[in-house]
């Protein structure tokens, strides 16, 4: 009996582990991954890579990040903080190793792909920190289609990132009338402040969004209106 429900107290356990881990993915053998360096940036979901001798763009698959650079599109909410999560992540010069699954590029001709760094799926990590939405299902099934939807639950039912602005995550990207009905808080009576008020990015981004940003930059702290402030720090 004793056996039976330790047994038991053990299937339990794992089914909650399971229950919690949001993207149970392993990193691809050699053979099924390629390697490239890191080149650059571009947005939360796109990169720049060297890869077989020639610097490529990268989206990376299954997933959407909100807009910062589109040419007909305000900077939406979480955008700048998918690019800083991407940017702190995705140093320049980093060796990574892209999956490759189903067309290789898109009609951009960009390579379509997952991205893995220091053997965790960037694609995940997107979904499980709500920066990201499992978007672009266009010819599955896909490897990891089940570990993404998870994380992507997960983030949702805690509230997270881009899910926490009701109605703006949907079928087609993100609804700028609901980001609006959740306009940061009117800006508060502190005294102007520029960059050399404070000791680090992260600590000037904090205040930066606290004073309406990236909607309002009362305190001029985004010189070049990328939605992220004193990005010299």
């Amino acid at each position: 009996m004793r056996r039976i429900t330790h047994y038991l107290y053990i299937t339990m356990f794992a089914a909650i582990v399971l229950a919690l881990a949001g993207c149970s993915v392993s990193a691809p053998a050699d053979k099924e991954g390629e390697q490239a360096t890191i080149a650059g940036v571009v947005d939360g979901d796109t990169v720049k890579v060297d890869y077989k001798g020639t610097e490529e763009s990268v989206r990376l698959l299954l997933v959407d990040t909100p807009e910062t650079k589109h040419p007909s599109l305000p900077v939406q909410p979480f955008g700048p903080e998918a690019s800083a999560f991407a940017k702190e992540t995705l140093t320049v010069g980093k060796e990574v190793r892209l999956e490759f699954d189903g067309p290789k590029r898109d009609k951009y001709d960009r390579l379509l792909a997952y991205l893995w760094v220091d053997g965790e799926n960037f694609n995940c990590m997107l979904l499980e920190e709500g920066l990201a939405r499992y978007a672009y299902i266009y010819d599955p099934p896909y490897t990891y289609q089940d570990s993404f939807e998870k994380a992507e639950a997960q983030a949702e039912e805690k509230g997270i990132g881009i899910w926490s602005i009701p109605g703006y995550v949907t079928e087609d990207g993100f609804e700028s009338e609901a980001a609006a009905s959740s306009s940061p808080e009117e800006p508060s009576d502190e005294p102007d402040r520029d960059c050399s008020d404070f000791d680090s990015h992260e600590q000037a981004q904090a205040f930066f969004e606290s004073e309406g940003g990236p909607e309002t930059d009362p305190h001029d702290l985004d010189r070049n209106n990328d939605g992220l402030a004193c990005e010299s720090i």
